[in-house]
């Protein structure tokens, strides 16, 4: 059965840098521009609409347009955290199909690395956030908040350590055959729950990379698209939400995909048991298995029996996952990881994933990506994409 779609991803870059010590934020967001619209087979003189979020410099979409030499009719500057290049994919969609612009460039770039922002310590980024006199005081750590996430999943749902650490296992037996992953060797579940404590019960390899570079993506009218062959992969489906504290009523055990999943598979018209492919946001394992549960591959607490065993590693298991390596092995590009997923989701569905863990016959993909923290307020975005002759 052949799908109808409004827009189609026909360029993706990204970026090999992992620390770029000599490179600015502005270069490397217009190096990955390039990257794209080159896979794309346009210039940029083509591109009318230009996306980005809080990693843009300046004012964000007007200094970018000026700095790249962007001729634009429409941008957005939507935030939502590491969720907000899957979600700029959805509101490309709308754009284009609105008749706003015809070729959309969504852009991802930072320095955290090289800047030497290598922990993740209290959330406080100043001014008049109105959260901030009732969480600052206290110092969250993003690595106490995830751990506080996962605990609270064992304690309701028996998962275990060992568990979580299939999703670490999984992720390290793709980022070998990744040239640019920041961490090749494969682990066993042992190593993970032997690395040092972190936050109880997530250990380092528990948690993701951090790293520079950044990353990029050409949405393009189903007109354009007739025009650049069959490498151009079709966005079937979008959602987006947004979960937060809700003045306590607040349950740590699910995340924003419990909403953004169903609008995109319902506007896609497919069910998860009909994805050959997930790229599920992984800050974090625990971000991995509760959004596996709530975009429903699985019953919500079961997550735990569904990971392990290598049921993400591609050509083992139902359901390969970050078959780039992820964040947890590849790369977090400016701590937003977002990008990213949709980017190894075009490769799958291109067939130019590394041939060790292409998925055979990848008709249906999914990205989701995680914005804020699943501890307290969260953006969730989810696409699902199709082969352009599915």
């Amino acid at each position: 059965m052949s799908r109808m779609s409004k827009a189609y991803i026909a360029g993706i870059y990204e970026h090999p840098t992992r620390k770029a010590v000599d490179k600015t934020i502005p270069q490397l967001h217009a190096e990955v521009a390039i990257g794209a619209l080159k896979d794309a087979g346009l210039t940029k003189d083509d591109v009318d609409g230009y996306f980005c979020d809080g990693d843009a410099p300046g004012l964000g979409g007007m200094s970018m347009a000026e700095y790249m030499g962007l001729n634009l009719t429409y941008t957005d500057t939507t935030e939502t955290g590491g969720s907000s290049y899957v979600v700029h994919v959805g509101h490309a969609v709308e754009a284009i199909a609105a008749g706003k612009c015809n070729v959309a460039l969504i852009t991802l770039a930072g320095r955290p690395r090289a800047e030497g922002l290598t922990t993740l310590g209290a959330r406080d980024r100043g001014g008049e956030l109105p959260e901030r006199g009732f969480e600052i005081p206290y110092a969250p750590v993003i690595t106490n908040m995830y751990g506080m996430a996962a605990m609270r999943h064992m304690y309701e749902y028996g998962t275990t350590s060992e568990q979580l650490a299939w999703i670490k296992v999984a992720a390290s037996h793709h980022a070998q055959h990744n040239e640019y992953a920041m961490l090749r060797d494969v682990v066993t579940v042992e190593d993970v729950i032997n690395s040092p404590m972190i936050s109880d019960p997530l250990h380092r390899l528990d948690c993701c990379v951090i790293s520079d570079g950044g990353g990029a993506l050409i949405v393009v009218s189903p007109e354009i698209a007739k025009s650049l062959g069959d490498r151009c992969v079709k966005v079937l489906g979008h959602g987006e939400a947004v979960k937060h504290l809700n003045g306590g009523n607040f349950d740590l055990t699910y995340t924003g995909a419990a909403k953004s999943g169903p609008i995109a598979f319902a506007e896609a018209n497919v069910k998860p048991a009909d994805i050959d492919y997930a790229s599920i946001y992984d800050s974090f394992t625990i971000t991995v298995l509760e959004t596996i549960e709530d975009l429903g591959f699985c019953e919500k607490g079961q997550g735990g029996k569904f990971v392990s065993g290598g049921n993400l590693i591609s050509g083992v298991g139902k359901l390969p996952f970050n078959t780039d390596g992820g964040g947890l092995c590849n790369n977090h590009p400016s701590n937003r990881g977002g990008m990213t997923k949709v980017i190894e989701a075009v490769r799958q569905l291109r067939g130019e994933a590394h041939p060790k863990v292409q998925v055979p016959d990848c008709t249906l993909a999914l990205a989701h990506g995680t914005g804020g923290q699943i501890s307290t307020r969260t953006g969730a975005g989810t696409v699902i994409l199709g082969r352009n002759d599915a």
